[in-house]
């Protein structure tokens, strides 16, 4: 129990330091920026759902950067033929590759030097690459061109950070505060807008590629017939028309110096105004000189936006856009001109939005409920160890402060599950206390005198700390690395809470525990409850049950897997993809009429969710064929059909998931559960003995089956949050399972003749206390959260108290059974080996 002052000085530090930290966070906003040069760091930067704005991940289209790589290829191999006299329609795509047929021996050796200089590394796509890109083979008739994978590789590299760019000009002009935007993994970009709600207008933004070029319209051609070669039918931007435009391109946009939006000063109608660099202008000059009369197309991402005709020559290089445009879509336009072509077409595989209501609502619910957690945790420890559990609770006031501090310090965001992951810390902080008390208590029994119980009583449940916290750290820590999003921030929260929980209990409650010791100079350590003295619990013989508790945990565990196929999961959109729209209303909603206006869509199977006391309501609609266009279409169809419905609505909450992020969301949690279990049972297996492990594994496979079994009884959607619940019951499971093994550890050692199965009577018998007063204490933590947290932490709140109830009894009477059936299985096929009969065990 002796500390050096070094160590209590830098605990003292730590403690300060950390309470500094987590002062921003109380502090108004005024008196943040009062004081902001003496303020060690920012507040706790809130999440999207918590402070509303959109959310959205784009993916650069590989096929189309592959295919744009061999459209300017096929250009310039045609060139190349141009030049040696040889007919372009030798050349063609086939597949992946280019494919030039020439039967003439000396045009083909004349043509394939040329074709190998192609290969040169500087791209017309605005970025070069190291090496070659492309792979040129010759045979007796053919020149085979292709594209290597390692040039495609470095394409795609500078295609995204170009788009990253890119997308940082455009947002920046549309004038948004505080966006986010980062590369994410190889091929794809997160962009986040706090405080945009309606995402339309970001998805036009962000998802047009702005290739904008102008050509010249072919009048012999009917646009309702069949082109000719040489000529594409394209339509029109913001009409149903249909243009003869030519392929070849007259001017290509990256001529464009600048672009802005402004109004007709004769119809007052908005239009967008454009000027041509020095090259640009004199090639203008030259076309409106020779085509007086003629039409000319401006063409975006391969619609018309506008084909007036050619009046007079234009010599300033100066033009303008006309149509039916809005002064917003002028503005966007003009901002999409103003930043450039994307390199390749984005793909916006995700995306949400939260309206800053519902995050105020959120701050207030997660304030609201953490509160009411603290409360009711700290009631408990008060009548579990009366004026000592007042120790305790300072420990876990401190938990939390250095929690919100450490955020701060590492500059994390804090979402809604994040908010969830420090009110469970909350619970499952105690758990060191009351292990330690529990010692304590045990060892005064025994006859010791204050500090001797007091040290021996932390020395035992130390390692019983780190064993059952390193087990739950293991399923945090996997979270993290294959969660993504509000789940991660969930994760963070959770690993700092258990290493903080560690820190408070074995250092700052062990020195004020010591100082009441020796100031009050006491002889004998006792801890009673609030209403006197402790009374124990009766010993209970729980492998004389052991047969009926394992058919019952069976039957159960079996029940859950046919739920599990009949009637099913209800997977949320983060698994299976689709539109999810959270409105409200001032109301009671009328979802007769809501629903048949939604059904009237014809938008595959619409499912209403009501909640609020009939003032809200969650629409969810499965993912529509197509393309990201088609998704929008179909959110601004669901809008328009609320909207004519319910007056007064407001949305809250929309959300778009894409097929490609469903399945990879779905592979990376189910992978985080295998590999949680993985790290658990080589944990075990390392600190303990093999059939301790298999045991822990055995008993958590039946815990599983019952929580999936529970989700599929209920309803509730099984999301990302759900996987976090179920990571986090595993932790929770395997760290009462490690409490109860550790005791039985120290029994075997010192009661080596006593039989096996007596023995673990013995041991649960010994942390029975110990189980249920730290499920109680985790389950109080998540009460007001299940019951007021609302549907974004539902999922978490009520499967992880469900979680808990199944952990504690699995610990209680099932962890013991098979430990004991493994025992003594190896002992008789050990038994039987030695006496020469292998796989006959021993009768008796």
């Amino acid at each position: 129990m002796r500390t050096s002052k070094w160590a209590i000085l830098a605990y003292v530090a730590i403690t300060l330091f950390g309470i500094i930290a987590a002062l921003p966070n109380v502090l108004s906003v005024e008196t943040q920026q009062r004081y902001a040069a003496y303020l060690p760091v920012k507040p706790v930067t809130l999440g999207l759902d918590l402070k509303g704005g959109s959310h959205l991940v784009l993916e650069v289209d590989a096929a189309g950067l592959r295919q744009a790589r061999l459209n300017t290829l096929l250009d310039d191999i045609r060139g190349v033929l141009r030049t040696e006299r040889v007919p372009v329609s030798s050349a063609r795509i086939a597949g992946d590759a280019i494919v030039v047929t020439i039967a003439d021996v000396d045009a083909r050796g004349r043509v394939a030097p040329k074709i190998n200089a192609l290969a040169a590394p500087a791209s017309p796509l605005g970025f070069g690459t190291s090496s070659s890109d492309i792979d040129v083979t010759s045979t007796d008739a053919a020149i085979t061109v292709r594209l290597t994978q390692a040039g495609l590789d470095e394409r795609m590299t500078a295609a995204v950070d170009q788009s990253l760019e890119i997308i940082r000009r455009r947002v920046d002009q549309v004038g948004v505060a505080e966006p986010l935007i980062q590369r994410v993994g190889s091929d794809r970009i997160l962009v986040q807008l706090p405080g945009l709600q309606d995402p339309t207008r970001l998805r036009q933004l962000l998802g047009s590629t702005a290739q904008m070029s102008f050509h010249m319209v072919d009048q012999t051609v009917d646009p309702n017939g069949v082109a000719p070669r040489g000529v594409d039918i394209l339509v029109g931007a913001n009409d149903p028309a249909k243009y003869a435009v030519e392929t070849r391109v007259a001017i290509s946009g990256e001529r464009l110096a600048d672009a802005k939006a402004g109004f007709n000063q004769q119809t007052n109608e908005p239009i967008v105004s454009f000027s041509f660099d020095a090259q640009g202008a004199r090639q203008f000059a030259e076309i409106t000189r020779d085509n007086v009369g003629k039409p000319f197309a401006i063409v975006l991402d391969g619609k018309v936006l506008t084909a007036p005709v050619i009046r007079e020559p234009i010599l300033g290089g100066q033009g303008q856009i006309s149509g039916n445009f809005t002064a917003q879509e002028a503005t966007v336009l003009s901002a999409l001109l103003r930043s450039g072509a994307l390199p390749a077409p984005l793909t916006i595989i995700e995306e949400r939005s939260v309206g800053p209501n519902l995050g105020s609502d959120s701050i207030r619910m997660g304030i609201f409920t953490g509160i009411a957690g603290f409360i009711l945790v700290v009631t408990l420890m008060l009548v579990l160890y009366g004026s000592w559990g007042m120790i305790a609770n300072i420990g876990l006031l401190l938990h939390t402060i250095l929690t919100i501090g450490v955020l701060g310090m590492l500059g994390s965001t804090l979402t809604l599950p994040g908010i969830a992951g420090i009110i469970l810390g909350i619970g499952m902080a105690v758990d060191a206390n009351i292990l330690i008390n529990a010692r304590i208590r045990e060892e005064t029994a025994a006859g010791a005198g204050a500090m001797k119980a007091l040290d021996v009583g932390f020395n035992k449940a130390y390692a019983t700390i780190i064993d059952s916290n390193v087990t739950t750290l293991a399923g945090t820590v996997l979270l993290f690395a294959f969660g993504s999003g509000p789940v991660r921030g969930f994760a963070v929260t959770m690993m700092l809470g258990i290493v903080i929980s560690m820190f408070t209990s074995i250092t700052v409650v062990r020195l004020m525990m010591r100082e009441v010791v020796v100031r009050r100079k006491m002889k004998k350590l006792d801890i009673p409850w609030l209403f006197g003295k402790v009374r124990h619990l009766p010993h209970f013989s729980f492998m004389r049950g052991r047969y009926i508790a394992i058919a019952t945990s069976a039957f159960l565990s079996i029940s859950s897997i046919i739920l599990f196929f009949t009637p099913g999961l209800n997977y949320g959109i983060d698994f299976v993809g689709g539109i999810q729209v959270e409105t409200t209303s001032k109301t009671t909603l009328d979802l007769p009429k809501l629903r048949e206006n939604l059904e009237g869509l014809n938008l595959g199977e619409v499912a209403l969710q009501e909640f609020g006391q009939g003032t809200s309501v969650l629409i969810r609609v499965q993912r529509q064929p197509g393309g990201e266009q088609e998704q929008t279409v179909a959110l601004n169809a669901i809008k328009g059909a609320v909207a004519s419905s319910i007056p007064d609505a407001s949305f809250e909450r929309t959300e778009v998931v894409g097929p490609t992020i469903s399945a990879e969301l779905a592979r990376s949690g189910f992978l985080a559960v295998s590999l949680a279990m993985l790290a658990i049972l080589i944990y075990i297996w390392w600190r303990f003995e093999w059939h301790f492990a298999v045991g822990a594994i055995a008993v958590l496979l039946l815990d599983i089956t019952k929580t999936i079994g529970f989700f599929a009884l209920t309803g509730i959607d099984f999301n990302l949050t759900a996987i976090a619940a179920v990571l986090t019951m595993i932790g929770y499971s395997v760290n009462d399972k490690v409490v109860v093994y550790d005791r039985m550890r120290e029994n075997l050692r010192k009661y080596k003749s006593m039989p096996f199965s007596e023995l673990i009577d013995m041991s649960i018998n010994q942390v029975l206390a110990r189980c249920i007063f730290t499920s109680m204490a985790t389950a109080f933590s998540l009460v007001p959260m299940a019951i007021w947290g609302g549907d974004a932490v539902k999922s978490f709140a009520w499967p992880m108290i469900f979680g808990v109830i199944v952990a504690t009894t699995s610990s209680i009477y099932i962890g013991g059974p098979i430990l004991l059936f493994l025992s003594r299985w190896w002992k008789d096929r050990e038994t039987a080996r030695a006496a020469g009969l292998p796989g006959e065990p021993v009768k008796g």
